[in-house]
Formats: C-alpha cells, structure tokens, sequence
C-alpha cells in the first residue's frame, strides 16, 4: 500500500471480575419481576439469547446483600438508585479499566510504547465525568502533556467504528501520529425494573467491558498481524429512528429496544451494504471475514439470512455474545480482537448497529507484518 495506509496494530480487552451465567441472572430477574407476565417474558428471553455469561462490575448476584440494586438477598426487591449512584459506580470502575486496558494494550504491542502516543479517543455512553478517563490514562500512562484527547460521548453501540475512522485521518493527516482508542462502557450500571418490555430485553443482553487500540501509519513488524483500515462508512435508516434510543432518567439510563430493530436491520442492510461494498470495489462473496456487532442474537440471524452468509463467518461474532453479551460501543473491538488473534488473513467487513437507528461499516484488510 502506499503511504496513506493506517493500521490498527494491537487490540486488548479487559472485562470486570463479576461474571454471572445467563441462567443465574434470569433465576434472578424472575425474583424481581413484580408480575407473572414479566416473568414468562423473562424466561423466554434469556435463554433464546445466546449468551452463557456476562461480566458486570455490580456485584449483584442475588445471595449476599452486596451491590447497587439488591441489598436484602435474592427474595428481596432490587433497590432502584438513583443517577447520580449509578453514575458514582461509574467514575471509579470506569477509570480503573481505562487505564487497565491501556495499559495492557502496550505490553502486547512490539512496535510502539506509551511515549509515542499523540492522540487519545475515548469511547463510552454509560457514564459522564470531567477530567475524565482520557485525563487518568494520559496521567496513568506518563503521556506527553501535550497529547490531544478526545471523548466520543453517548452514540452507542456503533461509535467504536466512528472513532477507528477519526484515528485513521489523524494519522493521514499526520503520519507520525500514534492513536490510543479506548472504549469502556459499564451498561449493567443501568438495569431497570419498570417492567417495560425494552427494560426486560436490555436486562437479558447488556454487560460490561473495556478494549483499547492502537492505530498508526507506521507499517507492522515482522510476524505481527494487524488491521489495514481501508475504508469506513455511515447511514442511517430513518424509520428507524423510535425503535433504538437511549437517554438520561433520574433513575439511571433509559434504553428504548424495540423488537423491531432486526427486522429493521435485515430489510435494509443488503441495500446499504452493497452499493459501500461496490466504493471498496468488493462484493459480498469478496468477503470471507466479518466482524459483526453481536447486538443480540436475531440480529446476527437477520444479517446471516440477508447477507447469505455461512454461518462459520459469524462465529467470531456469536462467540463474543455467548460469553460476553453485548457491551455496546466495546463489543466490535472484542470480534476484531478475537479474528486478529486467529491467524486469519485477508478483507473484512465490520459492521455496528446504534440509536438512530445508525449503520457504520468498515473495510478492513487483515495483513501480516511482513506482507
């Protein structure tokens, strides 16, 4: 490639040390129901939802009085906090994995170190504070008072695609520039118990996670596999716009998830994908690798059917779901983490699904450093 190629070197990934098997956390959420429709609504859900295990920094498991949500034991009612509580959570264990994870990301990463780094994205829509985790990595990190920080705020789950695109024209901008991405999102800190039939969904599916990034125009090091990034881009599907939301209550985050939103994706990705493809001079059938946002587990159904995909090209994807769950904007970067690690080499599409309802796509190219 010539000189404005941008790569995406290194990817780690750190989830909280909660974990709680989806059966577990369904037992649970049908103590808390406060009717038996909610509860046939949950046992319906949580085990149609591919997932085995969630990580959350809440320590809510239901038998010790412990956490933000059940103070009394399993029986009991869940307490409901308040934003500011939630939020509270937030500061402390978002910082602590920020700094973590990127620490992490430049142990694994030969070709550059902490002092090189000109430029910090930081990715989250669970929580606010100011300074914040962008200030305590660079202080954490000894980064270069002079680093540029930037905070993608509360887009949702597709802003980690949007934040590889701004590193990458950084990097074309400048080509010495060293991108550190980190998305850290604590979506548990959020549970509802209204008994909404979007709350009763997003408490089966949502969880915890962090990943950070490295993006630069510097060419990998031999034997080092990365991601060339090729190309990126957005659209929005209008009718869309009431089935996917996500705002601010006194009592926490309020997410509207309708029922809608695969069919929705399905009946308009092969439109929007295409004509993309085509800009990238590829075709479906160019791509055998795909790093599909694993928003539940009839989105990647919906994108399989309508894509005419075998189903071995979203296994990364139902992987990351089944022993994760979804972990909004950190969960991509968990796919391409996992393809990255697998040997695997050639073009991959990466696809992200949020409020809008909002479609990125990414042409990727996975290389070897010395290819």
């Amino acid at each position: 490639m010539g000189m404005d190629a941008v790569y995406l070197h290194h990817i780690e990934t750190c989830v909280p040390e909660h974990a709680f098997s989806q059966i577990l956390l369904c037992e649970q959420m049908q103590h808390w129901a406060k009717t038996e429709r909610e509860r046939r609504y949950i046992r319906g859900i949580y085990p149609a939802s591919g997932i085995e295990t969630r990580h959350f920094v809440v320590s809510d498991d239901g038998t010790e009085p412990s956490g933000i949500y059940c103070r009394d034991g399993m029986m009991a009612p869940p307490t409901v906090p308040g934003t500011e509580a939630r939020n509270a959570v937030y500061v402390e264990a978002s910082k602590q994995m920020a700094v973590d994870v990127a620490r992490r990301v430049f142990e694994g990463c030969e070709a550059m170190d902490a002092a090189d780094v000109t430029h910090v994205i930081v990715v989250s829509c669970t929580g606010f504070y100011n300074p914040g985790p962008d200030y305590y990595i660079a202080q954490a990190l000894d980064l270069s008072p002079g680093v540029e920080r930037y905070c993608l705020g509360f887009m949702g789950c597709h802003a980690a695609l949007p934040a590889l695109k701004m590193a990458t024209q950084f990097c074309r901008a400048d080509p010495d520039a060293v991108v550190l991405v980190v998305c850290v999102e604590l979506c548990s800190l959020h549970l509802q118990f209204d008994g909404r039939p979007d709350s009763l969904v997003a408490n089966a599916l949502f969880s915890d996670g962090a990943v950070a990034a490295i993006v630069s125009a510097r060419t990998p090091v031999d034997g080092q596999c990365a991601y060339r990034l090729d190309g990126f881009a957005s659209a929005l599907v209008a009718e869309g716009e009431k089935v996917m939301a996500w705002a601010i209550g006194d009592r926490g985050f309020r997410l509207t998830l309708s029922s809608y939103v695969p069919k929705i994706i399905g009946a308009n990705i092969r439109s929007l994908l295409i004509p993309v493809l085509a800009s990238w001079d590829l075709g479906i059938s160019d791509v055998s690798l795909w790093a599909v946002h694993p928003g539940g587990k009839t989105i990647l159904d919906r994108i399989e059917e309508e894509l005419n995909l075998h189903p071995e090209q979203l296994l990364v994807s139902r992987n990351i779901l089944q022993h994760h769950g979804n972990m909004s904007s950190a969960t991509v970067l968990f796919v391409l983490q996992e393809l990255l690690n697998s040997g695997a080499s050639g073009p991959v599409c990466t696809l992200a699904f949020g409020p809008g309802l909002t479609v990125e796509m990414g042409h990727l190219h996975l290389v070897s450093g010395d290819g």
